[in-house]
């Protein structure tokens, strides 16, 4: 096992193993919500948190009038796109840079009409960037004193936690490594909810002092109230932090959401418009498919989030690259094996299918009729390789043999990734071929 244990590493060190295990940590995951800045700043402002003054312009009528109801001493103007590094990124137009500073009223229409609707690329876009529909433009304010407040769910506590630093407008992670000593955690029992003692202790050792102490305990209170008010899974604000004349304010905020709870926070759900999610996961979320998209050749169907990760962790052993993370789960009916052929014939980056499937709840003639009835609405093209184990296993095998389907039927797990990575090759060489004798003629 000391292979695959290797490559599971490997995986977190370029951070994809952290994303699939995101997703897959709660089972039945429609979707993950991603509000833009603007909508997250709302939604605080609405139930009572202290942020920065701010209106948003969607087109160049929009930004002709954007400073008439928001007169301030500086504004800052930002595109508004899910990526980080906006503030060193370019338009497609030159434009450059996502975040702009100016204390000329008359410049923010100028700034704002050069971002809409040009793509912003930056060093966590693709491809040619993100289409920018949306721009805020804000108060621009100084910070005197910079702090980390965030409360999440934590299985080790069975519930909120709230967690906190005297250093923000850091990554948190880089404060553990540097000064882990002033990292502090106060558990909140759901129940009861927060305490007035507990707000204003945790103001304290945030740093708070004097008059703004009691202005940031109040804070810390609506944000808990917040944070239990719209089921989020996490909240964070970095920086937390005082201005040179007194405010205690929220300047940047990061909102997660219990997706389990969509169908009680419809309002908040319906905020996102998906314009920056992979359409693949779009179609997955339609199909109700715990699915990730990834760039590789290898299209994987596979039961349970475990198997699936270590799916393409042997792939990627044997030195292919997976196409996608695609759980089907326990309960899997034929109709769902159909919805996600359906899925991965429809990625012009699958080159070849692996089935692999462990059947203990799952029955394996059940997934093999799935495949073989797929496979002939679909009229599948593609290689396909299936590796199944457990219930009813050899009246699955029967169902495929008797199909007169092209399918590879593996003998195991390992041999299953080879076959998998081989016909992936071979396909994408004899595409080549093709393309070249096309081209010729």
């Amino acid at each position: 096992m000391a292979a695959p244990m290797k490559m599971i590493r490997t995986s977190v060190r370029h951070g994809l193993l952290q994303r699939l295990w995101n997703k897959a940590s709660v089972l039945g995951t429609a979707r993950c919500l991603h509000l833009q800045e603007y909508q997250s700043k709302k939604l605080m402002q609405e139930n009572g948190i202290s942020v920065q003054k701010f209106v948003v312009a969607s087109n160049f009528e929009e930004a002709e009038h954007a400073t008439d109801h928001l007169d301030v001493k500086e504004y800052v103007i930002k595109a508004q796109i899910l990526a980080g590094g906006r503030g060193k990124g370019v338009f497609s137009n030159g434009f450059q840079g996502g975040v702009h500073l100016t204390k000329d009223k008359k410049q923010v229409p100028f700034i704002v009409e050069n971002m809409l609707g040009s793509k912003l690329k930056t060093k966590q876009t693709v491809g040619d960037g993100v289409l920018v529909q949306k721009v805020m433009v804000a108060e621009a304010l100084d910070i005197g004193r910079e702090a980390y407040f965030a409360i999440l769910m934590d299985r080790t506590y069975m519930g909120p936690v709230m967690i906190g630093s005297r250093h923000g407008g850091v990554d948190i992670e880089e404060t553990a490594d540097t000064d882990p000593d002033s990292i502090v955690k106060e558990p909140v029992d759901i129940l009861t909810g927060i305490k007035d003692e507990q707000a204003l202790s945790m103001a304290q050792r945030l740093g708070f002092e004097g008059v703004h102490l009691q202005e940031a305990a109040d804070q810390i209170k609506g944000l808990y109230n917040l944070f239990i008010k719209v089921d989020a899974s996490q909240v964070e604000i970095n920086p937390f932090g005082e201005t040179p004349d007194g405010r205690v304010v929220c300047f940047d905020a990061k909102v997660n959401f219990d997706d389990n709870a969509a169908y009680r926070q419809k309002e908040i759900f319906a905020m996102d418009d998906m314009s920056e999610t992979d359409p693949r996961e779009v179609e997955a979320t339609r199909l109700n498919l715990n699915y990730i998209g990834l760039e590789g050749s290898i299209g994987c169907l596979v039961n349970g989030a475990g198997l699936a990760m270590a799916t393409m962790d042997i792939i990627k052993l044997h030195g292919g690259e997976p196409a996608n993370f695609l759980d089907v789960g326990g309960g899997v009916s034929e109709q769902q094996v159909y919805d996600a052929f359906h899925l991965l014939t429809g990625d012009a980056h699958v080159k070849t299918i692996l089935v692999n499937v462990f059947g203990g709840i799952v029955d394996c003639a059940t997934v093999a009729k799935g495949i073989v009835e797929a496979c002939k609405i679909i009229d599948l093209k593609l290689p396909l390789v299936v590796r199944l184990e457990g219930r009813n296993v050899e009246a699955a095998r029967k169902i495929m043999e008797e199909s007169d389907i092209d399918i590879h039927v593996a003998d195991g797990f390992d041999h299953a990734a080879q076959l998998a990575v081989q016909h992936a090759k071979a396909y994408i060489e004899a595409s080549a071929k093709k393309t070249k004798s096309d081209d010729f003629l």
